[in-house]
C-alpha cells in the first residue's frame, strides 16, 4: 500500500480521535455540574410543562413512588394522578371535613383532616381508618413507623400500623409545620416565631430556636432544616440548631428539598434556592396562591387555592 493511500485511509481515524479529544476535555467531565443530574433533568432551568384542575381548592401533594396524591379542602377528596402524564387515575371520596396535610408510609397514605387522621390505602384508594387526634387543620409528617400530626398547642405521635397514639407532647399555641430529620421532629410554631426539636423516640424537647415572623413550612436536606416564615427563610444546622443564614422571599409558606436545591411556594411563584449556600436560582410562576409543593424525581407539583396543581 503507498503511502498516499496510507495517509487517506488514516485521516478519519486522525480526525475522530482528535474531536473525541477535545469533546472530553471540554466536556461534562471537566463541568461543575454533576453528571447524574441528567437523569432528573436538574440541568435545565425550571419551566411549566402544564397545569391540571383537581377539586376544587387543591391543598396538599404527595408522592408514592408512581403517582402524585392531591387532597382538595373544600371537597373532602384526594386525587390520585400519574406522574408521567397528570392523568386522573381516581378520586377518593368520604374523607373527613377539610384534608389539608397528606403524608405517604410506604403503603398508606395519612391525610390530616379538622380533627382526625384519615388513613387511606394506596393501592386502591380505600379508607381503611380514621383516628380523632384532635382540633384544627393537621399537618402531618412520618418517621418510619409513625404519623407525628400537629395540632393546636401540641404533637401527637400515632402508630402508622394501627393509629394507636402513643404520645402527645405539649408545644407552643399555634404549630404551623412539621418534619423529620432522620432522628428528631422539628415542629414550627407561627405564634412564637420558634422551630422546637423532639427527638422522636420519646418526645423529650432538645430545643427551641428562634427564627422569622409567623414560621410555617419547615423541609430538611441532609444536614439542615429549613424554615419559612412571612418573609425569610432561614437555615438551621440539624445538629444543634445554629443559624446558617437568612434568604428574604416575599411570602414563603411551603418548602422541598429535591436533592439538591430548596424550593418555596410563594405569591404566585416558585423560587429555587441552592442548598448549599441559599442562592436564589430562579423563580417561576404558578399561578394564584401556591400552596403545597411535591417532587416526584424529575418534575415539582404545586398547588394553587383555585383548584389546580402544575407540574414543572
Amino acid at each position: 500500500m503507498s503511502n498516499a493511500i496510507r495517509l487517506t485511509l488514516l485521516a478519519p481515524f486522525a480526525l475522530a480521535w482528535l474531536c473525541g479529544s477535545a469533546l472530553a476535555q471540554g466536556g461534562v467531565t471537566n463541568s461543575t455540574k454533576n453528571p447524574q443530574q441528567v437523569a432528573t433533568l436538574h440541568w435545565y432551568p425550571a419551566n411549566l410543562t402544564t397545569s391540571f384542575t383537581v377539586g376544587r381548592s387543591a391543598s396538599g401533594l404527595s408522592f408514592d413512588g408512581a403517582n402524585i396524591w392531591v387532597t382538595d379542602r373544600f371537597g373532602q377528596t384526594v386525587t390520585q394522578l400519574r406522574a408521567s402524564d397528570g392523568a386522573v387515575l381516581g378520586t377518593v371520596t368520604g374523607l373527613d371535613n377539610g384534608p389539608q396535610s397528606i403524608v405517604f408510609d410506604g403503603t398508606n397514605f395519612w391525610i390530616g383532616c379538622r380533627g382526625v387522621l384519615d388513613k387511606v390505602r394506596a393501592s386502591d384508594g380505600a379508607v381503611i381508618g380514621r383516628f380523632n387526634i384532635g382540633t384544627g387543620g393537621m399537618f402531618v409528617a412520618f418517621d418510619g413507623a409513625n404519623i407525628w400530626a400537629i395540632v393546636p398547642g401540641q404533637v401527637a405521635k400515632v402508630r402508622a400500623s394501627d393509629g394507636v397514639v402513643l404520645g402527645r407532647f405539649s408545644l407552643g399555641s399555634v404549630p404551623a409545620g412539621v418534619v423529620f430529620d432522620g432522628a428528631n421532629i422539628w415542629v414550627a410554631d407561627a405564634a412564637l416565631d420558634t422551630v422546637t426539636k423532639l427527638r422522636a423516640t420519646d418526645g423529650t424537647v432538645l430545643g427551641t430556636f428562634p427564627v422569622g415572623v409567623q414560621p410555617s413550612g419547615v423541609a430538611f436536606d441532609g444536614a439542615n432544616i429549613w424554615v419559612a416564615d412571612l418573609d425569610t427563610v432561614t437555615k438551621l444546622r440539624a445538629s444543634d440548631g445554629a443559624v446558617l443564614g437568612t434568604v428574604s422571599i416575599k411570602g414563603p409558606t411551603s418548602v422541598l428539598f429535591d436533592g439538591a436545591n430548596i424550593w418555596l411556594t410563594n405569591f404566585g411563584s416558585v423560587t429555587k434556592l441552592r442548598a448549599s449556600d441559599g442562592a436564589v436560582l430562579g423563580t417561576f410562576s404558578v399561578g394564584s396562591t401556591p400552596e403545597g409543593i411535591a417532587f416526584d424525581g424529575a418534575n415539582i407539583w404545586v398547588t394553587t387555592n383555585g383548584g389546580s396543581v402544575s407540574k414543572m
